[in-house]
């Protein structure tokens, strides 16, 4: 079977959990409407659906956080059938492509040490590891990564 071309959309927060409910591992509770819209309230927002086809595959929610001149990737998630297939890629491309266009110097990115292939793909892509906020369970830190964008 062959890929599905990926295309990028900007959208609003209602379409991005359409696509987050089928991400499994962000099966928490607390990742509500109001969650997401408090998140992105008074800042500079971007919100983006991948498309595999006609398909939603993935989304990514990214503002700007810290005001460091870095533009943070809060949530980014691919639903499981449509990973290994460039859909992080693309949406992680045009991320910094809409970032570098709006004067971002760097990404930043937090995940978890449980999540070694988005790990192994971000160091791949060229983030650094910058900060480890400690958790009781050694899985469970935290690792802040940044990408300066060019």
């Amino acid at each position: 079977m062959t890929n599905k071309p990926v295309t990028i959309r900007e959208t609003i927060i209602d379409e991005a959990l359409s696509v987050h409910k089928d991400i499994p591992e962000f099966n928490e509770p607390k990742y509500t409407k109001e969650y997401f819209e408090e998140r992105c309230k008074g800042k500079d927002c971007l919100i983006i659906v991948a498309n595999a086809g006609k398909e939603q595959a993935g989304y990514l929610v990214a503002y700007n956080k810290l005001a460091d001149g870095s533009f943070y990737c809060w949530m980014v998630g691919v639903i499981p059938k449509h990973r290994q297939k460039g859909v992080l890629t693309k949406m992680m491309e045009y991320l910094e492509k809409i970032a570098k266009s709006r004067g971002y110097s760097s990404l930043k990115i937090k995940t978890r040490n449980t999540r070694r292939e988005m790990l192994t793909y971000l160091i791949k892509h060229g983030f650094n590891f910058i900060e480890i906020i400690p958790f009781l369970a050694i899985e469970d830190n935290r690792i802040l990564l940044e990408k300066q964008i060019q």
